[in-house]
């Protein structure tokens, strides 16, 4: 960590949280008191400060309406059996921001705003933490462009900020998935490795009529064949196999690298299990459910930690899962969450405490 940067503060006269039931709140839908703020002009960064949540002020000719310059980040924040708060492997969610603003022709973020601007917000809205199982404070770090001017070329100014929303549980019951072979999420050379809002407005078509059909999500395939295994919605994903579990490869560059992801992978291995991270196609998958070894499929992400699937299809082939029966993924979510509030200890130094 870099030497605490001093940023404005600006407190909220009252606090919202008077108002709301931290026990029973939906994913993203209540704002804490406070946002961070900060702006990219001239080649620097400036007007860094913290102050109550409000609306913004922007011209109907900002870059980032017409040009699709904007990304950003999802982490989470956890109060342990004490009421100290800790965030979840912030610095692997800095380091993937500058890498999708690098991917969109942005300005990286310094530490210094990023890390230490979020413990400071995080700080200040401490008590918007619930202290709930499966309970968190989602925090949500985003960078747009702010020209006001029309024309293809990366903007000259942004604008950087942290937004944070007490959640509850993302997905209540173990998912069904449509494995979708029309639309498609990332294409090699593309940008399905950044964490950009492209990629999740392109998304939405495939998932509404996946629901229509009376499914949760959809399993992503490649772009060329529709057989090689990508994301489900907008989580990574796991197949156990045997004592295997496989997870499709970053190699391509068209998977996020996702921070649950890389935990999950950590502790799948102090579980005993064999990972690997390899291309895997639908075909395999269904030959694996056939002989009766493809055992369970979950996804991992910030918002849904680990979802257990119940039900895949695949044109005519419907694969179903015991997930009552479920062993891998619940011990899997047990663990991580054990560490998240404190309960295990957090050898793998994952835990960035805020007080």
């Amino acid at each position: 960590m870099t030497e605490a940067l001093e940023i404005n503060v600006t407190k909220a006269g009252t606090s919202k949280l008077n108002d709301l039931d931290l026990e029973n709140i939906p994913f993203g839908k209540y704002f804490t008191d406070h946002m961070l703020e900060a702006d990219y002009e001239n080649g620097e960064w400036k007007n860094v400060e913290i102050k109550p949540y409000q609306p913004l002020l922007v011209e109907p000719s900002l870059a980032a309406f017409h040009y699709g310059q904007a990304i950003f980040e999802g982490i989470k924040a956890y109060k342990n059996q004490q009421g100290e708060a800790f965030i979840f492997r912030p610095q692997d969610n800095f380091t993937r921001f500058n890498i999708s603003a690098e991917r969109m022709c942005m300005p990286a973020v310094p530490e210094e705003i990023f890390l230490d601007g979020m413990k400071q917000l995080v700080a200040l809205d401490k008590s918007w933490i619930p202290g709930r199982k499966d309970h968190s404070l989602y925090i949500r770090p985003v960078m747009f462009s702010t020209d006001v001017i029309l024309g293809v070329k990366p903007s000259e100014s942004y604008k950087f900020l942290i937004i944070l929303s007490p959640t509850g549980p993302y997905y209540s019951e173990p998912m069904k998935i449509f494995v979708e072979e029309k639309y498609t999420r990332a294409a090699p050379g593309g940008v399905g490795f950044s964490k950009n809002a492209g990629n999740y407005g392109g998304s939405m078509i495939a998932a509404r009529q996946a629901r229509q059909m009376g499914y949760d999500q959809v399993l992503w395939t490649d772009p060329f064949e529709h057989k090689w295994l990508q994301e489900v919605g907008m989580m990574n994903v796991f197949f156990v196999v045997g004592n295997k579990a496989i997870t499709p490869s970053l190699e391509q560059g068209t998977i996020l690298k996702g921070v649950t992801r890389d935990s999950a992978i950590v502790l799948l291995k102090e579980m005993g299990l064999e990972v690997e991270e390899r291309q895997i196609s639908i075909d395999e998958l269904i030959a694996d459910f056939r002989r009766d070894e493809l055992k369970e499929v979950f996804g991992t992400g910030t918002a849904a930690t680990v979802a257990l699937i119940r039900e895949l299809r695949y044109k005519d082939t419907v694969m179903k899962f015991d997930t009552a029966g479920s062993r891998v993924a619940p011990e899997l979510r047990k663990r991580l969450d054990d560490i998240r509030y404190g309960v295990s200890p957090d050898t793998h130094h994952w835990m960035f405490r805020v007080g």
